[in-house]
């Protein structure tokens, strides 16, 4: 497989991942929908962090688990939550010593106390890494976490004059990161599906038909190589522009 040449003058900041296809992935194999998920917290996530890192990119967002994932069968959370327990019990250690700093998207409070405790603690001994920040989104929906902005406006009583589009950013649940600069999204679906509404809108998108839990780094840096040919002007731009083309 070729390498793929990339420009480090152009790494975007800040990523954002859909990571789609697990359980597509699993029912190819004759598996259970639990076991698509464990290979991907497993298999997908670790490398992909640290081809990141290589790359120069500051911040990753991976979106774990959404508002809606609530409406599956029972026994599918189930096994997830067991999914999450292991994982947080045996990856924290290991990205604490590559020097990555963890933090977390979304309304947590649904989750188990055992699961909301472990992730908590990781978030607390990563704190001071600055190799990388790499953010869960967890129960996250686009639009509760907007919801939740307004709400905190309004308890706040803050006046209608002081609200701008950066004093609303703040009441986010992203107000620490920086907004992404690439979205992907895995397992061939185009769509966001309410994954950072309010901070996507400059993000440029990169549809991989590929399932999650096969999506390598090679994937990722084909993903970054698309980043890189786009033209970002934010609704500016000049003319000629067009005109040289």
């Amino acid at each position: 497989m070729k390498n793929i040449s990339l420009n480090q003058g152009k790494i975007p900041v800040h990523v954002a991942i859909i990571m789609d296809g697990n359980r597509r992935w699993a029912a190819k194999r004759g598996l259970g929908p639990v076991d698509g998920h464990r290979v991907a917290a497993e298999e997908a996530i670790e490398p992909i962090i640290d081809r990141a890192v290589e790359l120069g990119v500051r911040f990753i967002t991976f979106w774990a688990f959404s508002t809606e994932n609530w409406k599956r069968d029972k026994a599918e959370i189930k096994g997830l939550m067991q999914v999450f327990r292991q994982i947080l019990s045996r990856k924290i250690k290991k990205l604490h010593q590559k020097g990555i700093r963890l933090n977390f998207l979304g309304d947590i409070s649904k989750f188990p106390k055992d699961i909301i405790k472990k992730f908590l603690n990781g978030i607390k001994e990563t704190h001071r890494n600055d190799k990388i920040t790499v953010t869960f989104a967890l129960n996250y929906g686009g639009r509760p976490e907007i919801l939740r902005a307004v709400k905190k406006l309004v308890k706040d009583r803050i006046p209608v004059s002081k609200i701008t589009e950066e004093f609303f950013s703040s009441y986010l649940d992203t107000a620490d990161l920086p907004d992404p600069d690439l979205i992907i999204r895995t397992g061939g679906e185009m769509r966001l599906s309410g994954f950072l509404p309010w901070q996507s809108v400059y993000a440029e998108f990169y549809f991989s038909p590929v399932l999650w839990p096969d999506f390598s780094q090679f994937e990722f840096d084909k993903a970054v190589a698309s980043y890189q040919k786009r033209e970002r002007r934010f609704g500016g731009g000049k003319f000629f522009v067009y005109q040289t083309k």
